[in-house]
């Protein structure tokens, strides 16, 4: 292990065992890790130990790591990490027949996931948010590319908060018109709600950047 670079990868290596059959193997070296830390790490490092645990603990012992892994403010810097330990503590609260508790956190880790393109996280929250029984529509970063140029500007527009008659004016279409687009666009998208669009978008502008 690299005496530096491989802290981040604790949770990842924790997840992976548990997965493999690893489990103890994996608390050795977390344990051995957050205690060559102590008291140098960072929040960052210390969220990451905490969702460690929690995957690597027994059922009943599993919340609090979870809670603590979300409790730091920080971690809003790094939400990709964030939204896995808000997945983490998903599945645990509904293998523990507590779905309404795990709705929000789901909600929340997938809507992350989309906005970041992390399409196998998309896949594996989504499923996970279906068991929960939330209504779950797929979506991904290429669902504009169904729309029509148009329906596009509609879309892109909306998601900066423009109303349907700022739109309008915009596009000179009437506020109906406008309305009507919207209506037929979202089940291509893939979405329920207008609080959704800005995500998706983001998440075809950040696909895109990174595939250039």
């Amino acid at each position: 292990m690299h005496y530096h670079a491989s802290y981040p990868a604790l949770a990842d290596l924790a997840a992976a065992a548990v997965r493999s059959g690893r489990r103890e193997e994996a608390a050795t070296i977390v344990e051995r890790s957050a205690r060559a830390l102590a008291a140098g790490a960072s929040p960052r490092l210390r969220a990451l130990i905490d969702r460690a645990r929690g995957l690597l603990a027994e059922p009943e012992d599993a919340e609090p790591h979870f809670r603590a892994a979300l409790a730091d403010p920080v971690l809003e810097h790094w939400p990709f990490e964030r939204a896995q330990a808000l997945l983490d503590l998903a599945e645990w609260l509904r293998r523990r027949r507590r779905i309404a508790e795990a709705r929000a956190p789901l909600t929340e880790a997938l809507e992350t996931f989309r906005r970041l393109g992390a399409r196998p996280w998309i896949e594996r929250a989504r499923a996970e948010s279906r068991a929960a029984g939330l209504d779950v529509m797929d979506s991904s970063p290429d669902a504009l590319a169904r729309l029509s140029p148009q329906q596009q500007q509609i879309i892109r527009l909306a998601a900066r908060g423009l109303t349907n008659r700022e739109i309008g004016e915009r596009l000179f279409l009437s506020p109906r018109t406008v309305s009507s687009h919207l209506y037929r666009s979202f089940p291509k998208l893939g979405i329920t709600a207008r609080s959704q669009l800005r995500d998706l978008v983001e998440g075809t502008l950040a696909t895109a950047d990174h595939r250039g």
